[in-house]
C-alpha cells in the first residue's frame, strides 16, 4: 500500500494554511459554497493558493453549480483541481472535467450505484466518500464501504467525521488512496486548530505503518 494522502479542507487563512503545509498535507481544499460556514471568497482563496509552495495542491470545492456558474467560478479561483460536492447530473460533471473529485454520501442502498455511476466517467479523477453533504463531521460504517471497493479503480478520497483519533481506524478498515478532514482539526466551524492538524497528520503517518 503507497502512503495515504491527506487533504486539510476547508481554510480560510494564511496561518491555517501554514499549519497545514508544515504538518505535510498534500492537498488543502477551500470552501466556494456561500451557505458553509467555512466559506472563503475565490479571490481570496487564490490569492492562499498562490502562497502554497511546490507539490501542494489546492482543491475549490463548490455545490450544484451549473456549467457556466462553475467556469465563472473557475475563472475566478484557477486552482488544478475542483471538487464537486452536490447532486450534479453528469452532463455537468462531464462539462467541468476533467481535474474533478465527486463527492458522493455513503447510503447502504445507493453506494453500489453512485460508485459505478462516476468511476465509469472519464473526466472524474477521484471519487469522494463522506458521511453527510459535507462538512457536517458525520462518520459512516467503513468496512461496508471497503466491502464495495473491489471494483473501483479511481482514487477514493475518505471523509465524514474524521479526526486523530480514529482516522487510523479508517485507515485500516478502507485503505483509502486519501483521507480529508475539515471538522475534525477545528476548535469550531471555519476554525482551524494548528495543534489538531499535526496530530492529524501524525496519526495518518501512523496508520500507514501498520497496515499490510
Amino acid at each position: 500500500m503507497s502512503r495515504t494522502r491527506i487533504k486539510i479542507c476547508g481554510l480560510r487563512d494564511a496561518d491555517a494554511l501554514a499549519a497545514a503545509v508544515e504538518a505535510g498535507a498534500d492537498a488543502v481544499g477551500f470552501n466556494l459554497i456561500p451557505q458553509s460556514p467555512r466559506f472563503i471568497e475565490p479571490e481570496e482563496a487564490t490569492e492562499l493558493m498562490y502562497m502554497l509552495p511546490p507539490m501542494v495542491t489546492a482543491v475549490g470545492v463548490v455545490r450544484n453549480l451549473s456549467v457556466d456558474q462553475y467556469c465563472e467560478i473557475e475563472a475566478r479561483f484557477p486552482a488544478p483541481i475542483m471538487q464537486l460536492h452536490g447532486t450534479e447530473p453528469e452532463k455537468t460533471v462531464a462539462a467541468c472535467g476533467p481535474g474533478i473529485i465527486k463527492a458522493i454520501q455513503f447510503h447502504p442502498q445507493t453506494i453500489d450505484a453512485d460508485l459505478k455511476r462516476w468511476n465509469d466517467l472519464d473526466e472524474v479523477d477521484a471519487i469522494l466518500i463522506d458521511g453527510s453533504a459535507g462538512g457536517e463531521g458525520k462518520t459512516f460504517d467503513w468496512n461496508a464501504l471497503a466491502q464495495k471497493l473491489e471494483l473501483v479503480d479511481k482514487p477514493v478520497f475518505l471523509a465524514g467525521g474524521l479526526t486523530p483519533d480514529n482516522v487510523g481506524d479508517a485507515i485500516r478498515a478502507v485503505r483509502p488512496y486519501a483521507v480529508d478532514v475539515a471538522s475534525g482539526v477545528e476548535t469550531a466551524p471555519g476554525v482551524k486548530d494548528r495543534a489538531k492538524i499535526e496530530a492529524f497528520c501524525r496519526a495518518v503517518a501512523a496508520a500507514d505503518q501498520t497496515v499490510p
